[in-house]
């Protein structure tokens, strides 16, 4: 049952960074588009998805691990924050590294987004939104 629950959970967090990935992507495009290099584009992209991951994790993910308002909830949202940055720091040397050596920015975009969602994810589950503390 509790195996059940998780993979609950991890449908939810999939969900949620679909959405928040579409908040990405499209600012992303958008800016590659108007003529921004590679590079800026994903950053605004990713910290754009940022927002939106918080509001969908915190609400519809995580609801069980979300802290109460104050000091503890604070501490979350900076953890949550730094793995994000974890996140944007990835998704910009991938896209970055990538198109610098002739790679298209949409396949290295691609590329950076499954090393993201894996590291965010494990982070978020274990760390930042745990249930239960570890012994």
């Amino acid at each position: 049952m509790l195996r059940r629950a998780a993979d609950i959970v991890l449908v939810r967090y999939l969900l949620a960074s679909v959405l928040a990935l579409a908040v990405d992507m499209g600012s992303f495009l958008t800016l590659l588009h108007l003529g921004s290099p590679a590079m800026p584009a994903a950053a605004v992209g990713y910290s754009l998805g940022i927002v939106a991951h918080w509001l969908l994790s915190s609400r519809a993910v995580f609801t069980e691990g979300v802290a109460r308002r104050g000091p503890e909830r604070t501490r979350q949202k900076a953890m949550f924050v730094l793995s994000a940055l974890l996140g944007l720091a990835l998704t910009t040397v991938i896209v970055g590294a990538a198109s610098h050596i002739g790679i298209d920015p949409r396949l290295a975009k691609l590329i950076a987004i499954g090393t993201s969602f894996t590291v965010t994810w494990m982070l978020r589950k274990a760390l930042i939104f745990r249930t239960e503390m570890p012994s």
